[in-house]
């Protein structure tokens, strides 16, 4: 009876350890796929301040323009080293990419602390499918510590490092990927950070012979200060712009907004927009994509795989038996 009860064993042992590789290969794929989303969320390490905290040697000032829409030019403070993503994507701020380009370029922008957090432009006016067209869409400036001109990015947000005491600048509108048209109508000067308390006080007024699209300070409103939580956004990937747009994207259309600033109205001046303080809050509701139905998949994947051992584990069995 020895003879025929050790190829039992042996085939037992063989289904087992068809099992067990099986049942392990499939715990290191589901711990590699969990960790490489794990790893790809990880933002540069930075955090939101208020807007005290910036100087004209630390920290950088974020500013984004609703005008487009009725409202105000919005500016924030943000630790460095950081990116241009990730201070546009901290302390209440949320961006939308498309789903062309992923987080290659930024389709709206939003504050959770301004209109609930909705962001510009809305669904209705562009669904950031394709490349925005060049006549509407998020172009991104820079200012470098004491230069009082706007450079168009070279780089998109991601890549973008912003140095100690400069600005970066979102404005909506039609501008050309050589940055000469459409350039901003106020000058860095007039939203930096310059070493005094901001919040309800006008900022220095631009220097004479300053090369912006325009120059001087704009009236300065009271600081926003948010008091509701956003609901979550309808897209999952965020990005920004590192090339110019395409003319074959659906154009938006340039209605605007009716909506009403968050804080004490104020009156523009003849310029720029008026200035508020956006600052840090909850964030917007914002997320980079559900894992459940990765988590799902692998599971059935892991069903499916062991099933299949333990058949092949019967028939030899079966195979073996006396």
């Amino acid at each position: 009876m020895r003879g025929p009860r050790t190829p039992i064993r042996t085939a037992r042992r063989g289904g087992r350890s068809v099992v067990g590789r099986a049942t392990a290969a499939l715990a290191l794929a589901f711990a590699a796929v969990c960790g490489g989303l794990t790893l790809g969320a990880a933002p540069a390490a930075a955090t939101p301040q208020p807007m005290t905290a910036c100087t004209t040697t630390k920290g950088v000032v974020l500013a984004v323009d609703f005008s487009r829409w009725g409202g105000p030019l919005l500016r924030s403070c943000g630790t460095t080293p950081t990116t241009g993503y990730t201070l546009l994507n901290q302390g209440g701020w949320a961006t939308t990419g498309t789903q062309h380009d992923g987080p290659a370029f930024i389709c709206r922008i939003g504050y959770a602390g301004y209109q609930n957090g909705k962001q510009y432009p809305t669904s209705k006016d562009e669904a950031c499918v394709l490349t925005p067209p060049a006549t509407a869409y998020w172009s991104y400036w820079h200012a470098d510590p004491g230069k009082n001109t706007w450079s168009y990015s070279q780089l998109g947000a991601m890549s973008y490092h912003p140095k100690p005491g400069s600005v970066d600048l979102w404005i909506f509108g039609a501008t050309n990927i050589a940055g000469t048209q459409g350039r901003p109508t106020f000058s860095p000067d007039s939203v930096r950070a310059h070493n005094t308390p901001s919040g309800g006080t006008t900022t220095p007024p631009a220097k004479k012979g300053a090369t912006t699209g325009g120059a001087g300070a704009h009236t300065t409103a009271p600081p926003v200060k948010p008091t509701h939580r956003a609901a979550n956004t309808p897209t999952a990937t965020a990005g920004t712009k590192s090339a110019g747009p395409s003319p074959t994207a659906t154009t938006p259309s340039a209605s605007t907004s009716t909506a009403a600033a968050p804080a004490t109205p104020g009156t523009a001046s003849p310029t720029g927009p008026r200035t508020q303080d956006a600052e840090p809050t909850a964030a917007a509701g914002h997320s980079s994509g559900s894992v459940l139905p990765v988590a799902i998949t692998a599971a059935v994947v892991a069903v499916i795989a062991v099933a299949a051992a333990l058949r092949v584990r019967r028939r030899r069995n079966a195979g073996h038996a006396p």
